[in-house]
């Protein structure tokens, strides 16, 4: 009857055990996966910025060639002077300005301005979801760490090597910084 008594507690606290041991482990990998998660919007960052500054670039050069194509073709009509001359450089001013009104009429303000704005929201955007994964990653780890810390998961942590793992912070040198208010400048 002893026997079964202490294979029944021994038996008990295997399982506890291994239901902490467990818990641990998906505590763990949870820690992980956050950590997975800021990697993916790293990549995203480091993918998708460079790409909106090419394209804004790009598109803002269009828009300069359009209006330096008016520009000079006004230019050449008003410095003309003969008469053929005036006729080629009306025509070059007349296409030109065929050219600015289909941008016009296809994009009714220069989207140049659009552009950055749009960029520095998509920015902006990858910024905040970083900031989220990071908070996610932050509550992940102290829940692994807690879990890790307390009685009597401690006691099993230890056998099995678990250890108390980091959070995602702010750089020293970065801290001074942000406790400073930021300056605004018109």
């Amino acid at each position: 009857m002893i026997a079964i008594i202490v294979s029944a507690v021994v038996l008990l606290l295997i399982l506890i055990g291994a239901g902490i041991y467990n818990r641990i482990v998906r505590l763990r990998n949870n820690r992980e996966n956050a950590f997975a998660d800021i990697d993916v919007q790293l990549k995203q960052r480091h993918d998708l910025i460079p790409q909106l500054v090419a394209a804004v670039k790009g598109y803002a050069a269009h828009e300069k060639e359009t209006l330096d194509r008016v520009i000079q073709a006004r230019n050449g009509a008003v410095s003309a002077r003969t008469i053929d001359d005036k006729i080629a450089a009306e025509n070059t001013l007349t296409s030109a300005l065929a050219g600015l009104k289909v941008t016009l009429e296809a994009y009714p303000d220069l989207k140049a301005n659009t552009n950055f704005l749009q960029l520095q929201g998509e920015i902006a955007d990858v910024e905040n979801k970083l900031a989220a994964v990071r908070r996610y990653f932050n509550s992940a780890t102290r829940e692994y760490n807690n879990a890790i810390e307390t009685f009597p998961a401690n006691v099993l942590a230890g056998m099995f090597g678990f250890r108390r793992e980091p959070m995602f912070e702010v750089a020293a040198g970065e801290r001074a910084s942000l406790d400073k208010a930021p300056e605004i400048k018109f």
